[in-house]
């Protein structure tokens, strides 16, 4: 049985569990006072809206620089694959490797996730509750790394400033990247994933 259908209403404020008053249009947390719904209004309408707009951006995430390396003057703007083989030029395959996954492959299977995720529930597809809900725990447990390649930017433009001896500067790409990362993780945080658990009587989690 869920929640809702033992008349039980939980605040997304401060998490504690209220009992629905009926007939009620608008009713308050009794523990901090704001508002409470069944189901967040319009969750997949705004979880959609920054998902598509995260996969827009994601484009030119990738196909512009992210970042100009500079030694004794002379240096060319990377792109995130670019400097993926960069580095795995230099012997650096580790890295590389760290760099590929954190700025490739988590926010693609983000992207990815989330969508089927969101497709999946809007559509009533075939899939287990059980699978859903260990999906969206893996995208909320893995959107936390997808800001290492901007905290690695970041650290570089402000340490490596030594005039033209060295130097690295920012392109728009990761301006472009971390805003595909933000946008997928507050489409995490719109979805709602009580969700997930409606209309599942046939799962066979239920059974």
């Amino acid at each position: 049985m869920r929640a809702i259908d033992a008349g039980i209403l939980v605040c997304n404020e401060c998490h504690a569990l209220n009992r629905h008053v009926p007939g009620s249009d608008s009713q308050h947390c009794s523990r901090c006072g704001a508002v409470v719904h069944a189901r967040r209004p319009n969750s997949i309408a705004y979880t959609w809206a920054l998902l598509i707009t995260a996969m827009i951006l994601y484009i030119p995430a990738n196909l512009l620089p992210i970042m100009t390396v500079s030694t004794l003057g002379q240096g060319s703007p990377d792109t995130i694959m670019s400097g993926v083989i960069t580095l795995m030029k230099h012997g650096m395959l580790p890295i590389a490797a760290v760099v590929f996954t954190a700025s490739i492959l988590v926010p693609t299977f983000k992207l990815i996730g989330l969508g089927l995720l969101l497709y999946s529930v809007q559509r009533r597809q075939p899939l287990s509750a059980r699978q859903r809900i260990l999906m969206y725990r893996f995208i909320e447990f893995i959107g936390r790394w997808s800001m290492l390649d901007i905290f690695v930017i970041a650290i570089l433009v402000a340490v490596v400033k030594f005039g033209r001896i060295a130097s690295v500067e920012a392109n728009l790409g990761a301006i472009a990247f971390a805003a595909v990362v933000i946008l997928t993780m507050l489409a995490a945080l719109t979805f709602d994933p009580r969700l997930i658990w409606d209309n599942t009587e046939s799962d066979d989690d239920h059974e």
